[in-house]
């Protein structure tokens, strides 16, 4: 299979030096002649066409939703996403450990590696090549933004009400860890010291736990507001 030839029309760009694709598509599991510096520099590429776009199709957002966004946009999962779109995994070089463990199926090996061929085609042809090939892959997201701002979690609204009162960022604490490995339940505590409100919750994960802290939170202050 020739990645060159199976790539040009996905990603509306053919490579004048196919050595930098091969490149891109070389797992670190393969040897020391992989696709890491090229991920460093798509990372960094998408991530300034990306802010770019967005800022112009949402003038009305302000920096924290711009971020919000574009963290939606660029984070792994989206990433890996495209990647099995245009069918990257099928020709991603790996090694032997990689191939037996399913590594072309993984998001995180995806992800990077549509990273590097970024980086290889901004090498390739340059910044308006880069351009174009991520507006090409990025077109049905670009389209259809949300009309309005992504919703927030619990913890980044908790976070946002407490700077708006001029009080510190909450501290999660990791206060004990219950059950097997392979189910264990994370409990959490947090408190807000100038409202005397100190609350602890569990989740199947510490993330998930925070979030319950911090939906608590705001339950509880709402139900201060009202008094």
């Amino acid at each position: 299979m020739n990645p060159g030839k199976t790539l040009t029309p996905k990603l509306n760009y053919e490579f004048n030096q196919p050595d930098l694709l091969l490149a891109a598509l070389t797992h670190r599991s393969l040897g020391a002649r992989n696709n890491e510096r090229l991920e460093f520099l798509g990372d960094s590429i998408l991530n300034f066409v990306v802010a770019a776009e967005i800022y112009r199709l949402r003038p009305k957002y302000d920096e924290g939703q711009l971020t919000r966004l574009r963290a939606n946009l660029v984070r792994g999962e989206t990433l890996a996403e495209i990647a099995r779109d245009i069918a990257l995994g099928d020709l991603l070089k790996l090694g032997s450990g990689e191939l037996k463990s399913g590594g072309f199926k993984r998001s995180s090996i995806l992800a990077d590696a549509l990273e590097a061929v970024i980086g290889a085609v901004y090498l390739d042809g340059g910044f308006e090549a880069a351009k174009n090939t991520i507006h090409h892959l990025f077109a049905d997201r670009f389209t259809n933004l949300p009309s309005s701002e992504p919703v927030k979690d619990s913890k980044t609204n908790l976070q946002e009400l407490l700077q708006g009162r001029g009080y510190d960022l909450p501290e999660y604490q990791l206060m004990q860890t219950l059950g097997e490995a392979h189910a264990r339940t994370f409990v959490v505590g947090c408190e807000i010291e100038p409202l005397g409100i100190k609350v602890q919750a569990k989740g199947g994960s510490r993330r998930k736990a925070e979030q319950a802290a911090a939906a608590d939170l705001l339950s509880r202050i709402t139900k201060l507001d009202a008094k």
